[in-house]
């Protein structure tokens, strides 16, 4: 009998360098509440929000991807003839075909390589490195860039008190590779279609193309065809997070084989402030762990959220390269994704 090749991958796989890319425009809680109804403290009292980073000028999610995956390039150390693939996480590229990561790929002088894009909220990211680090594993490539990259603001109501105030935009991304030792845990991931809804585009496509044809010639102060646009049901969310996410994070370091007394570094997807303290206290995490608060000033980036996050903390110095971290993602499915990793070296070309 004919036998067919099997691919031989590496066990071992980290990640090897982070890059982001942010803004410059600065949103303050006092400029969103100009069109809102609510008040800078407020918002910071229910988010931990301070201020957030929206998109202006020329930039736009291709151009933010392309800038964090040079740097995370960069940072790496890895000739960008060596990766192998691309995997874009997100959820606000503006068309559904053709897809983004083919298009990212040929602006960063990578045209050719497998490039596809990952739909999966804000636990993107996770269901990204995941993926990239079981293609690894499996030899379909030795590197692989991973990009999340969300331009949230394209979507937002600015007077929906459920959104306007939380969401920002932004890009992160890492390259993960072979290592000596490895730095990536099993991926714990999920989903929960019932409560899907919860965090939803409030028409699909279909349904608004039907009304704004529908609506062509008509009465020109009838009511407004209106922008497609993301809706959020908080307190259901919050209370799917406070029984599913501490679940998840037990399953994660359970997989990764890690005690949880040895996690050096936590870094929830930035969310809500409030909710990342509840699932430090429920893990019992000790009270002076470092934990990523990207939020307060960058906003929630949906699946751009834990690179940036992770970045920040190494600029900062509040983490460091080689660091054992505990990450999870979680939100739009609605759906979730943890390992257990070996934190990047600090970023030379960082994002501030």
């Amino acid at each position: 009998m004919v036998s067919i090749a099997v691919n031989k991958g590496r066990e071992n796989v980290a990640m090897l360098g982070i890059g982001a890319y942010r803004p410059t425009r600065i949103v303050s809680n006092a400029e969103v509440c100009e069109v809102l109804e609510s008040t800078p403290e407020w918002i910071y009292e229910r988010t931990g929000i301070h201020n957030r980073r929206w998109i202006s000028g020329d930039e736009t999610l291709r151009s933010m991807a392309a800038a964090a995956g040079e740097r995370a390039i960069a940072n790496s150390g890895i000739d960008r003839s060596l990766i192998g693939a691309l995997v874009l996480a997100s959820s606000s590229w503006l068309k559904l075909t053709p897809h983004g990561a083919p298009t990212i790929a040929h602006d960063m002088g990578m045209n050719g390589i497998p490039a596809f894009d990952l739909t999966s909220g804000c636990g993107g990211f996770g269901y990204g490195l995941g993926v990239a680090a079981d293609m690894i594993r499996a030899g379909s490539a030795d590197y692989i860039l991973v990009i999340g990259a969300e331009t949230m603001t394209v979507g937002l109501d600015p007077t929906d008190r459920g959104t306007a105030m939380i969401f920002g935009d932004g890009a992160g991304a890492v390259v993960v590779g072979p290592s000596e030792e490895n730095g990536i845990s099993p991926t714990v991931w999920g989903s929960d279609g019932e409560n899907a809804e919860a965090i939803a585009q409030n028409v699909d496509f279909l349904a608004y193309m039907d009304k704004a044809q529908a609506l062509q010639g008509a009465d020109p102060d009838a009511e407004p065809v209106g922008r497609m646009s993301l809706r959020m049901e908080g307190p259901r969310v919050f209370r799917w997070a406070a029984v599913t996410l501490p679940r998840a994070l037990s399953s994660a370091l359970e997989m990764s084989g890690v005690a949880k007394e040895d996690i050096e570094v936590f870094v929830p997807h930035q969310a809500n402030a409030r909710i990342n303290e509840l699932m430090r206290k429920n893990l019992g995490l000790a009270d002076d762990i470092p934990m990523a608060n990207d939020i307060e000033n960058t906003g929630n980036t949906s699946a751009a959220s834990i690179p940036l996050a992770i970045e920040e903390m190494l600029v900062s110095g509040r983490a460091k390269g080689g660091q054992l971290a505990l990450l999870l993602g979680f939100g739009a499915g609605l759906s979730y994704a943890g390992q257990v990793v070996r934190l990047p070296p600090v970023p030379l070309e960082p994002s501030f």
